[in-house]
């Protein structure tokens, strides 16, 4: 990790883990102890950003090489023009997906190379790694019934194989990397789940 002057923390996991709510309720904590806060989501954080993730979540046919680079250069642009200058300027980041998300989607469940992705992502984010990242690890089966109860958009309506590599795939990553990760069984009730990760990010906070 490169030294900056904010905290990077990051938050992965299958749609319908619970990402969204936690970010918010961490975003709601901090806040009310005095941190500057700065939440973004990947593909996203700007204009461009946005752009590119109107196309990939289109439910037009796409390839899976298309789909890593869509994702990469909505991860470029929005470390340089959104993460990084908040970290500079001392803030705590809350980013809802990042790299591993490309590892566990497009690497494990799209059978693209894993060590091209990790090669194009530092490229992308010029070195760029979370201080902490927060996996919410939930059985395919509850992601797919809690997705199921609003839009669901192209990656959504993938078999349940496909979800279940991606699942695998977040796992592995984060036994690579202990040390970074913290995985949280987001079948847990949502107070027990923030419980996990406040303590984590209090640990930081020190």
């Amino acid at each position: 990790m490169e030294t900056t002057r904010g905290i990077f923390f990051t938050f992965e996991g299958p749609d319908g883990a619970g990402k969204t709510t936690q970010i918010g309720r961490l975003e709601t904590a901090l806040a009310e102890r005095g941190y500057t806060t700065l939440r973004t989501r990947e593909p996203g954080g700007d204009f461009v950003g946005e752009q590119v993730r109107q196309l990939l979540l289109d439910r037009s046919a796409m390839t899976p090489e298309a789909e890593f680079l869509l994702f990469a250069a909505s991860r470029a642009q929005n470390v340089a023009h959104v993460v990084r200058p908040a970290l500079e300027a001392g803030k705590i980041v809350l980013c809802d997906r990042f790299t591993d998300s490309s590892l566990a989607y497009q690497g494990f469940a799209r059978g693209l190379s894993v060590e091209f992705i990790r090669a194009a992502n530092a490229f992308a984010t010029r070195g760029l790694t979370p201080h902490k990242t927060f996996l919410l690890d939930v059985p395919v089966s509850i992601g797919k019934a809690r997705r199921s109860t609003g839009e669901t958009n192209r990656l959504d309506r993938e078999a349940e194989a496909f979800h279940a590599r991606v699942r695998e795939g977040y796992l592995r990553v984060a036994a690579e990397e202990p040390e970074r990760f913290v995985i949280i069984d987001g079948t847990q009730p949502e107070a027990s789940v923030f419980a996990q990760l406040w303590g984590a990010v209090q640990a930081l906070l020190l």
